[in-house]
């Protein structure tokens, strides 16, 4: 059976940015495993942020990755982000990981993927997983039409997707910089 179910969401909004993923892993369509994973968190000494959305044993070994290009970049995300691509679409290994992340610092929001992608969305939201395209909706409707903080937007829009996408719930895990 396949273990499934994320959303993630970033947004920079307000001189703020945000991300958030809810807690939901579900084996299968009918079995929900854990309702409390934590998929967003702070890397390089917390300066970055970083989700996923996948097999979590391949997410935590993008993540070690992606933190060593990171020290080795001295922070610059946008450096580390493409040497990891580079890398996991040429290795033999990591070119069979199954996750997309979503990394974050003050300046940039950016989507990896296993096919060599580095993509910074043109109005700084994205959002990842099974319930990435509800929050994507939700957030940029609320980026339009409101004076939220990049938090809110967050928290409102992964709401939005739990009440409509069964693999996503509302035990939501937010990191702000």
């Amino acid at each position: 059976m396949e273990v499934r179910g994320t959303t993630i969401l970033a947004v920079r909004a307000k001189d703020e940015v945000a991300m958030g993923g809810d807690g939901q892993v579900t084996m299968g369509q009918a079995i929900v495993l854990k309702h409390k994973a934590k998929k967003v968190r702070r890397l390089y000494q917390g300066k970055v942020l970083a989700g996923f959305a996948g097999a979590t044993a391949d997410a935590f070994t993008l993540f070690e990755k992606f933190e060593g290009k990171l020290e080795e970049f001295n922070g610059n995300i946008l450096r580390a982000s493409v040497e990891l691509a580079k890398e996991w679409r040429m290795d033999k290994y990591l070119r069979r990981l199954e996750a997309m992340l979503i990394v974050a610092d003050k300046e940039h929001i950016l989507v990896l993927s296993g096919t060599g992608d580095v993509i910074e969305p043109d109005d700084g939201v994205v959002a990842i997983g099974s319930g990435g395209a509800y929050a994507l909706a939700a957030a940029r409707a609320l980026l339009r039409n409101t004076d939220l903080k990049a938090s809110e937007i967050v928290k409102d829009s992964l709401n939005i997707a739990a009440e409509i996408c069964v693999y996503t719930n509302q035990n939501i895990v937010l990191e702000v910089l």
